[in-house]
């Protein structure tokens, strides 16, 4: 019976985890499966001591198999329902990633200076910037943030990491561990059903400001 409850609970998310993937694939926006917070433990990878549990792919090859394709997606949902959603960047977008109390100071800056923000996403103690993506070049000059980086360790810009080529991260609704769900903080779509995706150089001064203010009032 308990069983049978936890399958009721669970199966509205379940629905809303398979919308979502396809409403990214509307967006133009590839998705793959991202793995999810065990029944028992944080993750539902194989790894020991997993470093971001149910926040990374759930294969190795999600580079390749990353879609828009409304069939694929099904199909991948059809037989993992409580797969999180996973979006790479550096194809459509690249994130900024900065600590939450520094994402609240750069979007009350933007509002205050007439930098658009874009979509923003709050995932548990950050808030995801989504921007236009920038060339290989540009990216060169930053880093990817992989799954084992630590990319906080760089001074230029503590707290502060470009999630581009080779990089991903949680679509809302994923699920947390611990409970706890990635929420848009501003969509996607403007009030006019238009993805605005704005320049991540206008965006970056103000975010890198805050995430050093931030930082600094850490310590």
């Amino acid at each position: 019976m308990a069983d049978v409850l936890y399958r009721r609970k669970r199966r509205p998310a379940m629905d809303g985890m398979v919308d979502a993937a396809l409403g990214y694939a509307a967006l133009g926006w590839p998705v793959v499966r991202g793995t999810a917070p065990g029944h028992d433990r944080a993750c539902t990878c194989d790894r020991m001591g997993c470093p971001d549990p149910a926040a990374h792919p759930a294969t190795m090859a999600w580079g390749v198999e990353a879609s828009t394709d409304g069939d694929t997606i099904r199909r991948w949902w059809a037989a993992d329902p409580e797969a999180n959603v996973i979006l790479p960047t550096g194809r459509v977008f690249d994130v900024f990633d900065v600590p939450r109390a520094a994402g609240v100071m750069a979007l009350a800056r933007m509002g205050r200076s007439g930098v658009p923000a874009g979509p923003v996403a709050a995932l548990g103690s950050r808030y995801l910037f989504f921007v236009a993506t920038r060339s290989p070049v540009d990216e060169d000059e930053w880093w990817s943030c992989h799954l084992d980086c630590v990319p906080e360790a760089i001074e230029e810009m503590p707290g502060l990491r470009w999630h581009c080529r080779d990089s991903f991260v949680l679509g809302a609704p994923s699920r947390l561990p611990g409970g706890g769900s990635v929420s848009w903080i501003r969509t996607p779509r403007d009030g006019g059903g238009t993805v605005v995706l704005p320049d991540p150089i206008a965006v970056l001064g103000i975010l890198a400001d805050a995430s050093e203010e931030f930082t600094e009032g850490d310590r």
